[in-house]
């Protein structure tokens, strides 16, 4: 049986309804978390709630975009309104879209900065108060794109590296009040988000293959057990960290 490390834990999921997201509430409610999972897909959040409902485990869900920032502080206050606390916030809705950088629009690096940055941001500094109440942890959502640059991803390695900086700057300034943040930087994962992948024309593919792992892509699953892993007291001494998950693709 899994060890139940979350038990009495409150944990809030950004990007829960697919993917890493939805893999990570799992798995924090197999550990006996409540759970408050938020996407902006509505449909998903129900499914993903159906399957907590069927297991047992407390759970509500806020259908909200997080580069809204009003909406983050409503889906932080909600979490605290029904379940009194918040002790761990896991940043991990985001967007991802190869473009050639001549052709990213207005448009296309609003939207990026928005969810990938905005929103890790916001959702940071609305839970903040209520994590240092309960000495909790942020477990955010980087990417290789944080470590080395990458043909054709300008916009998510801009605002990967922005949430991987953004998560050593927040353990710095408060790891003396008892809080641990952390980022992961997957590299490929079998997700949504990665199958939504379409290769620009006229891109290089000697640059395109980079973004590929020397070993089989990651299952959600296998992100998760990290995220719960450094949430988890069995990671107290590791704040700061850049966790690269990505089967050597930066080690080359």
């Amino acid at each position: 049986m899994t060890e139940k490390r979350f038990k009495d834990k409150v944990v809030l999921v950004t990007g829960a309804a697919s993917g890493i997201g939805k893999a990570t509430a799992l798995r924090f409610a197999e550990e006996g978390a409540a759970l408050m999972i938020c996407d902006v897909n509505e449909s998903g959040l129900k499914d993903v709630a159906a399957l907590l409902d069927a297991q047992g485990t407390e759970n509500i869900f806020f259908a909200f975009d997080v580069s809204d920032p009003e909406a983050c502080r409503a889906s932080v206050e909600q979490t605290v309104d029904t379940y009194g606390k918040l002790d761990v916030l896991c940043n991990i809705a985001g967007y991802a879209r190869l473009k050639h950088l001549t052709e990213i629009t207005d448009t296309d690096w609003q939207k990026m900065l928005g969810v990938n940055l905005s929103g890790v941001f916001y959702m940071s500094r609305d839970a903040m108060p209520h994590l240092i109440k309960t000495k909790g942890s942020i477990v955010n959502m980087a990417s290789t794109a944080s470590v080395v640059g990458q043909a054709y991803n300008a916009m998510y390695c801009a605002t990967k590296g922005g949430v991987m900086m953004l998560s050593k700057s927040m353990a710095v300034e408060f790891a003396k009040q008892g809080i641990r943040v952390n980022a992961i930087c997957p590299g490929a994962v079998n997700t949504p988000l990665t199958e939504q992948f379409s290769i620009p024309d006229g891109a290089d593919m000697d640059l395109i293959g980079k973004l590929f792992p020397l070993i089989d892509a990651a299952q959600p699953e296998e992100i998760a057990a990290a995220v719960i892993y450094l949430a988890s007291s069995d990671a107290r001494f590791i704040t700061g960290e850049a966790l690269v998950i990505d089967g050597a693709q930066t080690a080359c």
